[in-house]
């Protein structure tokens, strides 16, 4: 099963993708799923949600987080008490991971490779601890941030993710989560990730608009 693991919306307020535009067209390429991961709010993404109940996709719902030290993807959060912080950014990376994992949820450095100014991670990825996998393919990413995530995911023995990032329709599934088993809920996906059985990649069912 394939899950784009990385999806905004206008929900983001950085873009004006419709969730409907980005529901019919993850359907349309034959994702069985998505994660819609909009920047700082879990509650952000219900009306998404409720839309691909309508129309018979799965779609789980993550947030990003933007710390100190690059882009961080929480998975498992009911709501958007998980900051304590009153910020929306900057918000210190080891106190996030251990504020998400204390609430249930896993934590997945969002493309750590690539250079957003000074807050990123880099080679730092290397030294954090308590996250569940690494984003290694990041359909906004140049081949060669995505190498290098695949190479330091391998070297830390994590699972690898794959999402597209998307903020505009021809970007939905550049890159996905191969799942060795169908997931219903994020409990399933938690776990998945949890064992190792998925892999991020191209989705190979990806074609420009």
């Amino acid at each position: 099963m394939w899950i784009d693991c990385h999806c905004h919306t206008r929900h983001s307020n950085d873009n004006y993708l419709e969730p409907q535009a980005l529901v019919r067209r993850a359907k349309a390429l034959g994702l069985g799923g998505i994660v819609v991961t909009e920047h700082h709010s879990v509650e952000a993404s219900e009306p998404v949600e409720q839309i691909g109940r309508e129309e018979g996709l799965l779609v789980l719902r993550g947030v990003e987080i933007s710390t100190d030290r690059g882009h961080l993807l929480a998975f498992g959060l009911a709501d958007d008490g998980w900051n304590v912080w009153g910020r929306n950014h900057y918000i210190p990376l080891a106190e996030a991971i251990e504020r998400v994992n204390g609430l249930g949820g896993i934590c997945v450095p969002a493309h750590p490779f690539r250079e957003v100014g000074v807050a990123s991670l880099l080679e730092g990825l290397l030294d954090v601890t308590g996250i569940a996998a690494v984003e290694t393919h990041n359909g906004g990413n140049v081949h060669s941030d995505n190498e290098l995530a695949l190479q330091a995911a391998a070297c830390m023995e994590l699972p690898a993710l794959g999402g597209s990032d998307c903020h505009k329709e021809e970007a939905i599934g550049r890159c996905a989560t191969e799942f060795a088993a169908d997931i219903a809920d994020m409990a399933d996906f938690i776990a998945a990730v949890k064992r190792g059985d998925c892999r991020g990649a191209y989705y190979p069912g990806y074609r420009p608009t």
